[in-house]
Protein backbone atom coordinates (compact mmCIF):
# COMPACT_ATOMS: atom_id res chain seq x y z
CA UNK A 1 0.00 0.00 0.00
CA UNK A 2 1.55 3.43 -0.63
CA UNK A 3 2.74 5.39 2.15
CA UNK A 4 -0.56 7.94 1.54
CA UNK A 5 -2.66 5.33 2.61
CA UNK A 6 -4.70 4.96 -0.99
CA UNK A 7 -5.00 1.65 -1.83
CA UNK A 8 -2.97 1.33 -5.72
CA UNK A 9 -4.91 -0.23 -8.70
CA UNK A 10 -4.03 -3.48 -9.93
CA UNK A 11 -4.92 -5.93 -12.37
CA UNK A 12 -4.28 -9.02 -13.32
CA UNK A 13 -4.23 -9.25 -16.57
CA UNK A 14 -1.51 -12.00 -17.44
CA UNK A 15 -1.07 -15.15 -15.96
CA UNK A 16 1.22 -18.76 -16.81
CA UNK A 17 0.86 -22.00 -15.68
CA UNK A 18 3.61 -24.97 -15.80
CA UNK A 19 3.27 -28.48 -16.21
CA UNK A 20 5.48 -30.93 -16.26
CA UNK A 21 4.75 -33.22 -19.74
CA UNK A 22 7.46 -35.85 -17.88
CA UNK A 23 5.31 -36.41 -14.53
CA UNK A 24 2.19 -35.42 -15.39
CA UNK A 25 2.42 -32.65 -12.47
CA UNK A 26 2.29 -28.43 -11.81
CA UNK A 27 5.86 -27.49 -12.12
CA UNK A 28 5.93 -25.79 -8.62
CA UNK A 29 8.08 -23.04 -6.85
CA UNK A 30 9.66 -22.16 -10.52
CA UNK A 31 10.76 -18.66 -10.77
CA UNK A 32 9.04 -16.63 -14.22
CA UNK A 33 9.63 -13.13 -14.76
CA UNK A 34 7.18 -10.37 -17.06
CA UNK A 35 8.94 -7.85 -18.89
CA UNK A 36 7.93 -5.03 -20.91
CA UNK A 37 9.85 -3.29 -23.76
CA UNK A 38 9.81 0.12 -23.99
CA UNK A 39 12.12 2.82 -25.68
CA UNK A 40 15.15 1.95 -23.08
CA UNK A 41 15.00 -1.83 -23.68
CA UNK A 42 13.39 -4.42 -21.18
CA UNK A 43 11.88 -3.61 -17.60
CA UNK A 44 10.85 -5.76 -15.09
CA UNK A 45 7.03 -5.66 -14.23
CA UNK A 46 6.50 -8.65 -12.32
CA UNK A 47 8.38 -11.60 -10.98
CA UNK A 48 7.54 -14.49 -8.37
CA UNK A 49 6.84 -18.44 -8.39
CA UNK A 50 4.38 -20.63 -9.35
CA UNK A 51 2.16 -22.28 -6.89
CA UNK A 52 1.49 -25.77 -5.56
CA UNK A 53 -0.69 -25.96 -8.97
CA UNK A 54 1.95 -24.70 -11.02
CA UNK A 55 0.17 -21.19 -11.72
CA UNK A 56 1.18 -17.65 -11.66
CA UNK A 57 -1.10 -14.60 -11.89
CA UNK A 58 0.48 -10.82 -12.19
CA UNK A 59 -1.10 -7.69 -10.45
CA UNK A 60 0.34 -5.22 -12.78
CA UNK A 61 0.00 -1.31 -12.20
CA UNK A 62 -2.29 -0.47 -15.07
CA UNK A 63 0.32 2.54 -15.61
CA UNK A 64 2.67 -0.95 -16.35
CA UNK A 65 -0.08 -2.47 -18.33
CA UNK A 66 -0.58 -1.35 -21.93
CA UNK A 67 -0.25 -2.41 -25.57
CA UNK A 68 3.05 -3.62 -26.67
CA UNK A 69 5.92 -5.99 -26.38
CA UNK A 70 6.40 -8.30 -23.53
CA UNK A 71 7.80 -11.65 -22.30
CA UNK A 72 8.03 -14.13 -19.23
CA UNK A 73 11.76 -15.00 -18.60
CA UNK A 74 11.06 -18.88 -16.99
CA UNK A 75 14.43 -20.04 -14.86
CA UNK A 76 13.76 -23.91 -14.94
CA UNK A 77 17.03 -25.08 -14.02
CA UNK A 78 16.54 -25.32 -10.51
CA UNK A 79 12.88 -27.26 -11.44
CA UNK A 80 14.65 -29.44 -13.63
CA UNK A 81 18.27 -30.43 -12.62
CA UNK A 82 21.55 -29.35 -14.47
CA UNK A 83 21.26 -32.52 -16.70
CA UNK A 84 18.14 -30.35 -18.17
CA UNK A 85 18.96 -29.00 -22.27
CA UNK A 86 17.03 -25.62 -21.34
CA UNK A 87 18.15 -24.12 -18.10
CA UNK A 88 16.25 -20.93 -19.05
CA UNK A 89 13.12 -20.23 -21.72
CA UNK A 90 11.68 -16.65 -22.65
CA UNK A 91 8.50 -16.46 -24.43
CA UNK A 92 8.09 -12.76 -25.70
CA UNK A 93 4.67 -11.89 -27.37
CA UNK A 94 2.88 -9.02 -28.29
CA UNK A 95 -0.12 -7.45 -26.40
CA UNK A 96 -2.67 -5.90 -28.56
CA UNK A 97 -5.68 -5.22 -26.19
CA UNK A 98 -4.81 -4.26 -22.44
CA UNK A 99 -8.25 -5.38 -22.11
CA UNK A 100 -8.12 -8.59 -22.08
CA UNK A 101 -6.44 -11.69 -20.20
CA UNK A 102 -3.50 -12.71 -21.43
CA UNK A 103 -2.75 -16.37 -20.46
CA UNK A 104 0.66 -18.22 -21.31
CA UNK A 105 0.90 -21.37 -20.60
CA UNK A 106 4.17 -23.95 -20.68
CA UNK A 107 4.29 -27.39 -21.34
CA UNK A 108 7.64 -28.68 -19.91
CA UNK A 109 10.19 -31.41 -20.21
CA UNK A 110 14.40 -31.88 -19.68
CA UNK A 111 14.28 -31.69 -23.26
CA UNK A 112 11.56 -29.31 -25.06
CA UNK A 113 9.43 -27.23 -24.11
CA UNK A 114 5.92 -26.00 -25.89
CA UNK A 115 3.60 -23.15 -25.13
CA UNK A 116 0.30 -21.12 -26.99
CA UNK A 117 -2.19 -18.83 -26.61
CA UNK A 118 -4.25 -19.77 -23.29
CA UNK A 119 -7.67 -18.11 -22.15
Amino acid sequence: MPSDGLAAEFHARISTHILDTITGEPARDVYVRLERRDSDGWSTVGEGRTDDDGRLRYSVPMRDWQAGGYRLFFYVEPYLGKECFFPEITIAFHVHDPERHYHVPLLLSRYGYTTYRGS
